[in-house]
C-alpha cells in the first residue's frame, strides 16, 4: 500500500482466510447456549458463475464428491447448498470449506461472494451467519416477512459470537441475502 492509497483513504483488501469458516462450529455452540438459536443443518456457497469447460468441470467434481444442490437466484448468482443433520455443523462447515477451497485453488476465487450457515430459534425465526469472501469477515442476517430485517437480533448475535468469529464492523456491508438457499427450506 502506497502513500497515495493512505492519503485517499484506500485500504489494502483483506485476503480471505477460509479456515475462519471453522469458527462457525464454536459460534453454533455459543448461539445454542446463549441465544437458543439452533443450526438447521443447511449451508451454502454463493458465486458468480463463469462460462467455460474448466468451471463446469470443477462443479462436476464437487457434485461427485459432495451431496450438493445447485440453484440460481433472481440476480443470476449460483448457489451450492449442502444439507446435514443439525448436529453435524462440523461436517457442514467442512463441505462449505471444500467448495470454497476448490473454486479458489482453480483460480475462481474472484467469483466467490459469500457462504452462509442457517439457524432457527424456538419461535421459528431464521438467521444466517454469512461469510463475506472478499472481506474475510462474518455478519448475522435475520430476515423478517416482507423483506425486512430483525436488526435487534442481528446486533445481539453479533455480540454473542464476537469471540468466535471475525465480524464485519462496517454495518453497511451486512448485505441482505433474501431467500438464500440454506436460510430458507
Amino acid at each position: 500500500m502506497g502513500l497515495l492509497d493512505v492519503l485517499l483513504g484506500r485500504s489494502k483488501p483483506v485476503r480471505p482466510d477460509l479456515d475462519q469458516l471453522f469458527g462457525l462450529t464454536s459460534a453454533a455452540i455459543t448461539l445454542e447456549a446463549a441465544g437458543e438459536l439452533r443450526p438447521t443443518g443447511l449451508g451454502s456457497v454463493c458465486f458468480a458463475a463463469v462460462e467455460g469447460g474448466a468451471f463446469a468441470e470443477i462443479q462436476q467434481d464437487l457434485h461427485a464428491l459432495l451431496p450438493l444442490e445447485a440453484s440460481q437466484d433472481s440476480y443470476g448468482y449460483s448457489w451450492l447448498l449442502s444439507r446435514h443433520r443439525p448436529e453435524e455443523v462440523t461436517d457442514l462447515v467442512t463441505d462449505l470449506h471444500a467448495v470454497n477451497s476448490a473454486l479458489e485453488e482453480h483460480g475462481f476465487g474472484p467469483q466467490l461472494l459469500c457462504s452462509l450457515v442457517g439457524f432457527k430459534d424456538p419461535a421459528g425465526r431464521t438467521l444466517a451467519l454469512v461469510y463475506l469472501y472478499k472481506r474475510g469477515t462474518f455478519y448475522p442476517f435475520c430476515p423478517l416477512p416482507g423483506e425486512k430485517r430483525d436488526s435487534a437480533l442481528e446486533l445481539q448475535v453479533k455480540a454473542l459470537v464476537a469471540d468466535d468469529l471475525r465480524l464485519e464492523q462496517d454495518l453497511s456491508r451486512w448485505f441482505p441475502v433474501w431467500g438464500a438457499p440454506g436460510l430458507t427450506d
